[in-house]
C-alpha cells in the first residue's frame, strides 16, 4: 500500500507529536508499506524500511519551531502543501495519512484527486486555537465548524485519546478508533544523582516536563505547601525555561519551601528511567487541556506510584485503582501527597496495577496491533 503522510512539524524530536509519528512509521514500515513522508526542516534524520522523507527547504531564519499554533508553522504548512501536492499528483498514493493540520491539505487532495484521508488526531485545533488566544473566542463556532468537515469527509479519525473520539463522534466521522499513546520508558542503566546532589529528606515527590500554566505547577507548589508542613518531603520538579524555573523558585521560597522544592531544569529524555528512580511519587498536577500528557504513560510504566489530578485529560486513561486521583485544589492535591507520604505498601500496591495497566493497554505491542487493524481495514478497501 502507497501512503503519503503528512508531519507538518520538526521531525525528529523527543516531544509527543513527532513520537508518535515515528512510531506509526515503525509500525507501518514492519508492513510492507511504502510511505513517502513530508515533515519540515528542522529535526533528527532517521531512517526506516520502504519509508522516503521529504524536508521542505531549509530556511535559516525558522528555527525552534515548537508545539501549536504560530505563524512560523503556518510558514512552514505552505511548503509541507506544495511538496504534498507534488507527490498527490506524481505518485499517487492509495491513501493520506494526516497528521493535525495537514487534515486539510488531505481535504484539498480529496477534493482534487478523490484520494481518501485518514486524519490522525492528536489535539482538537478548534480548542487549541481559541485557548491559545482568546480573542478569537467569537470564531469558535467558526473554528468548530472547519474542524467538523475535516472530520466528516476523512474515511477514518485516529483520535489520540477518549476525550477526541468524542468530538469526532459529535461532528459526524464516519469511523473512529483510538490510538493510544505509550510508555517509552527503557531502563538504561544511568543515574541521575538527584539524591546526591540536593538536600532529600522524608516522602520525594517528582514532576516531570514542561512549566507552562496548564501544567498546574503553581497547583503543584501550594499543595506541597500544605502537605510539607505536616509530613517530611521533598519535590523535585524538572523540566522547563529559565524563565519559568525562576518564577516557580520565587514562588517556592515566598512559601518558605525553597530548601525542599528543587527546580533541577531539563534532563535528558534517556534519564527518565533513571529520575523515575529517584522518586517515591510520581506527580501529574495539570488543571487544563483534553489530551492525556504522553509522559503519563511511562509514568504508570516506572513502578512508582502516580499522584494525578481527577479530570479527564488523566482519566481517560488511568484506571481508578491504578493511581491517587485528587480534586484539582490545593487542599485535595495535598490531602493525596499526605496520603502516600510514608505509606509503601499502598505506592508499592499502586505502583503493581499500573504497571499491569500499561503491559495490558498500553504497549507498542498493543499500539501496533491498532495501526494494523486500522490499515488492514484500509488495505482491504483501496489497495
Amino acid at each position: 500500500m502507497k501512503i503519503l503522510l503528512l508531519a507538518p512539524h520538526p521531525f525528529y524530536q523527543e516531544r509527543g507529536t513527532p513520537i508518535a509519528v515515528d512510531l506509526l512509521l515503525t509500525a507501518l514500515s514492519k508492513r510492507g508499506c511504502k510511505i513517502e513522508v513530508i515533515t519540515f526542516h528542522e529535526g533528527i534524520d532517521q531512517t526506516y524500511p520502504n519509508v522516503a522523507i521529504h524536508r521542505i527547504p531549509n530556511f535559516s531564519f525558522i528555527k525552534g519551531i515548537g508545539p501549536g499554533f504560530s505563524l512560523k508553522k503556518i510558514f512552514c504548512d505552505v511548503f509541507v502543501f506544495f511538496k504534498a501536492l507534488r507527490q498527490a499528483m506524481f505518485n499517487r498514493p492509495d491513501v493520506v495519512h494526516a497528521v493535525e493540520e495537514s487534515v486539510y491539505m488531505a481535504l484539498v487532495f480529496r477534493g482534487l484527486f478523490q484520494m481518501p484521508y485518514v486524519y490522525d488526531m492528536d489535539s482538537s485545533m478548534a480548542a487549541q486555537l481559541v485557548e491559545k488566544m482568546p480573542r478569537l473566542k467569537p470564531l469558535r463556532g467558526f473554528f468548530q465548524w472547519w474542524e467538523g468537515l475535516a472530520v466528516r469527509h476523512a474515511e477514518i479519525v485516529i483520535p489520540v485519546c477518549q476525550a477526541l473520539a468524542q468530538i469526532a463522534e459529535k461532528e459526524g466521522a464516519r469511523s473512529i478508533r483510538i490510538l493510544n499513546d505509550i510508555s517509552l520508558l527503557q531502563p538504561n542503566g544511568s543515574s541521575a544523582h538527584l539524591r546526591r546532589d540536593y538536600p532529600t529528606s522524608g516522602t520525594v515527590f517528582m514532576y516531570i516536563g514542561n512549566l507552562e500554566s496548564y501544567q498546574g505547577i503553581d497547583l503543584l507548589i501550594e499543595a506541597f505547601a500544605i502537605a510539607g508542613s505536616k509530613k517530611e518531603m521533598t519535590l523535585f520538579i524538572v523540566g522547563g525555561i529559565p524563565e519559568h524555573i525562576e518564577k516557580y523558585r520565587r514562588l517556592a521560597a515566598n512559601k518558605d519551601i525553597g530548601a525542599r522544592v528543587h527546580l533541577v531544569g531539563p534532563r535528558s529524555p534517556n534519564l527518565m528511567s533513571a529520575l523515575f528512580a529517584e522518586a517515591d511519587v510520581l506527580v501529574s498536577p495539570r488543571i487544563k487541556g483534553e489530551n492525556t500528557p504522553m509522559k503519563i504513560y511511562s509514568y504508570l510504566d516506572s513502578g512508582k506510584a502516580v499522584l494525578a489530578t481527577r479530570l479527564p485529560t488523566h482519566t481517560q486513561v488511568i484506571d481508578p485503582d491504578a493511581a491517587l486521583l485528587a480534586d484539582p485544589t490545593p487542599d485535595a492535591l495535598a490531602e493525596g501527597m499526605l496520603a502516600l507520604a510514608g505509606q509503601d505498601a499502598l505506592r508499592q500496591q499502586l505502583a503493581a496495577r499500573a504497571k499491569n495497566l500499561v503491559q495490558q493497554k498500553y504497549s507498542r505491542a498493543a499500539f501496533e496491533q491498532t495501526v494494523n487493524s486500522i490499515y488492514n481495514g484500509l488495505e482491504k478497501k483501496f489497495s
